[in-house]
């Protein structure tokens, strides 16, 4: 019995140190990140310029992508739209 006694007791001071190193491990790291944001803050990255609308497609590029596509399919695949990018 007195054996069962010693290993609950060294059960319960095992999973306390682990939960303490746990709670510095953590703190640790939280105060490293507000240290790090401080000394180097993200860079602001320039706003992205709109894109410019898609080029229309020629007609004689539209009949040879409709040509190539009605080749390959058998007839059965036609195009609905096409845009340059």
């Amino acid at each position: 019995m007195e054996n069962l006694g010693i290993g609950i007791e060294l059960m319960i001071v095992g999973m306390l140190t682990v939960f303490c190193i746990l709670l510095i491990v953590i703190n640790l790291g939280k105060v490293l990140i507000n240290v790090v944001n401080k000394i180097a803050p993200e860079e602001v990255a320039a706003p992205k310029k709109a894109a410019a609308a898609p080029a229309a497609i020629d007609a004689t590029t539209m009949a040879i992508l409709e040509q190539a596509v009605s080749q390959i399919t058998g007839g059965k695949g036609h195009v609905a739209s096409a845009k340059k990018i």
